[in-house]
């Protein structure tokens, strides 16, 4: 089914659509949308507003998201493997128990984004803006993660293990019980050190300028 510059907002969706169809949404309103539990796998939303929609429990395995987005989009407990968001305003989205597998977010703005809780064995981000957010527990192994802003984002218990971080920010960033063994921060702004930022950088590579910082803050001087 496929629905062109529809006003959809503030409507019940789920039961208009059927589990053998692909749906695309092309420049929808969507905003506030109930679309708990939707078949949409395999679902295409093209520049859509997405404003408050109701998508918690929806099966989105496979769907595309390009473009549009709103603030506080609801994604708890949805399955998500293999979906797509490039360019999506995901502000403030809750993503709390949603299987996340091998999901991509590429140009996303995730300020405040809610990631603590999701499942699945990993997902990939590049050049997204997650001032704010929290990503607690979630797992980034081995990843190559590029131009992504984590500024004051909580990323407590996460695990970086291998990763590289290319281009990418952590100022203010909350780090308690993280894990950078073997990860890759040469690339990458450490912020101000404190004790709990260095003992979760243990086992991470840096380079001498880096090193050289993290030793001037603490009243060493390297000649």
């Amino acid at each position: 089914m496929i629905f062109d510059g529809a006003d959809l907002s503030h409507q019940a969706l789920a039961e208009r659509l059927s589990p053998d169809e692909t749906h695309v949404f092309r420049e929808c309103d969507l905003t506030e949308a109930d679309l708990w539990g939707a078949p949409l796998a395999g679902a295409r939303f093209e520049s859509c507003v997405l404003e408050g929609a109701d998508l918690r429990k929806a099966d989105l395995d496979g769907a595309v998201f390009t473009g549009g987005g709103g603030m506080r989009i609801r994604f708890a407990d949805a399955d998500l493997i293999d979906a797509r968001f490039t360019d999506v305003d995901l502000s403030s989205a809750q993503f709390g128990g949603a299987l996340l597998t091998d999901a991509s977010f590429t140009g996303c703005r995730m300020i405040g984004a809610m990631l603590t809780g999701s499942r699945g064995t990993g997902f990939t981000l590049s050049r997204c803006n997650l001032t704010l957010a929290n990503l607690g527990g979630c797992s980034l192994r081995g990843e190559t993660i590029e131009g992504v802003r984590f500024d004051d984002a909580d990323l407590s218990g996460c695990d970086f293990t291998e990763a590289t971080l290319v281009d990418c920010r952590l100022r203010g960033t909350r780090l308690l019980s993280a894990k950078f063994a073997k990860a890759d921060l040469r690339g990458a702004d450490l912020g101000e050190p404190d004790d709990t930022r260095l003992r979760a950088f243990a086992g991470a590579v840096i380079t001498q300028s880096q090193a050289a910082a993290i030793l001037a803050a603490r009243g060493i001087t390297v000649l």
